[in-house]
């Protein structure tokens, strides 16, 4: 039995479909833009911001009133809505999980100024996960995944072992955030946001900026998939290394590569969507990482060009970008890179490129340490 990906949605500043998303990227379209004075923040920022009047009116036809619901809430259930329609899903059965994937969840209810009426519970990422899956009637009690950057590949690798242990038939995972103050005044704490819009593993980077959306993919047991992406393999790992630093020798990648890449040769692998996050140690880890796992002469490319670093979303969101690359055919440019920025040489994606492939891998890293991967296949 395989777990295949059955279902899929991308909700961002390129658009409400994964359709959307997947034909702007194609295009070269980002939804990176400098904000001046939004979010009351100290310094104006670069940064990817979902169309309020169009999740308005996507809400508004499923009855998702911001009066009962948060915007964060909102995102999340536009989303799988898009995910699960037409699909033989059964959200009401005890044999389907729903698994959120998050960093802050509903973190501006923290202000004061913000609350609107929702209670202090609201901000609790368990709760916020009950009233997701609740407004789909589904009977079990929500699994939240929050671990930093790798949260959303983190949540695919827990849905992966649900299904492979054979208690649920379908897990539906879905990751979302949402631009907070919190959120970028923590980064601009940090030093780490790029004024202008990031450049992943080039030699001008100087930092991220972040994004915000929420992405939904859906995850069952097939004997015989037949044109499905697999979630072949997945694996998380920890190196300890420091609260905000990754590691030198990217070994916490490293291990988690390695575990993915049992069961396949360097030669099936048809690209590596690394994180990418055009922070000056993160991409030099990843590239160190790559090259020790053999994987330095595999196309590499990241989407934080495209969609910024949307958190929580991003796992989920850039590893449905993965499987639309295999099933479509086509290596996406890595977005600002234009000249190498890191010790070690990789094969950047430069141009959009037709190809066909039947594999893949999706990295992810994050603070205090914590990396993870999955390995795709068609």
């Amino acid at each position: 039995m395989k777990v295949c990906i059955v279902g899929d949605n991308i909700v961002s500043s390129l658009g409400f479909t994964t359709g959307e998303n997947v034909a702007a990227v194609r295009r070269g379209d980002s939804g990176l833009r400098y904000y001046a004075d939004r979010l009351e923040v100290p310094e104006p920022f670069v940064a990817s911001a979902v169309c309020r009047e169009r999740l308005d009116e996507a809400a508004e036809r499923l009855g998702v009133s911001s009066e009962k619901y948060t915007r964060f809430e909102r995102l999340s259930i536009v989303s799988v809505a898009d995910a699960v329609a037409g699909k033989a899903v059964d959200l009401l059965s005890r044999r389907t999980l729903f698994v959120l994937s998050t960093t802050k969840g509903n973190v501006e209810l923290l202000d004061e100024k913000l609350k609107k009426g929702f209670g202090p519970e609201r901000v609790y990422l368990w709760h916020t996960a009950r009233v997701i899956a609740g407004f789909f009637g589904n009977p079990n009690e929500p699994v939240v995944v929050s671990n930093a950057c790798i949260s959303g590949v983190a949540a695919l690798v827990v849905a992966k072992r649900w299904l492979e242990i054979g208690d649920y038939d379908t897990v539906v995972v879905v990751g979302a955030d949402v631009l907070s103050k919190f959120v970028i005044s923590g980064f601009q704490s940090f030093k780490a946001l790029s004024p202008e819009p990031c450049r992943p593993f080039d030699a001008a980077r100087c930092g991220l900026n972040i994004g915000e959306g929420a992405a939904t993919l859906v995850l069952q047991r097939e004997e015989a998939p037949v044109g499905r992406v697999m979630v072949e393999a997945g694996a998380i790992t920890n190196d300890a290394n420091h609260i905000s630093g990754p590691s030198r020798t990217g070994e916490g990648l490293f291990r988690a590569l390695t575990a993915v890449m049992q069961g396949a040769e360097t030669e099936e692998i048809g690209f590596l969507n690394a994180h990418g996050t055009a922070t000056p140690y993160n991409d030099e880890m990843e590239a160190i990482a790559f090259e020790r796992a053999g994987l330095q002469q595999v196309p590499v490319y990241s989407l934080k060009g495209y969609f910024g670093h949307t958190l929580g979303a991003a796992g989920v969101l850039e590893t449905i970008m993965a499987a639309h690359a295999l099933k479509e055919g086509f290596l996406p440019v890595s977005r600002g890179y234009q000249q190498c920025g890191v010790s070690r040489p990789l094969q950047m994606v430069t141009e959009m490129t037709e190809c066909r492939m039947r594999q893949c891998i999706k990295t992810v890293s994050g603070f205090g340490g914590c990396n993870a991967a999955v390995r795709l296949k068609i």
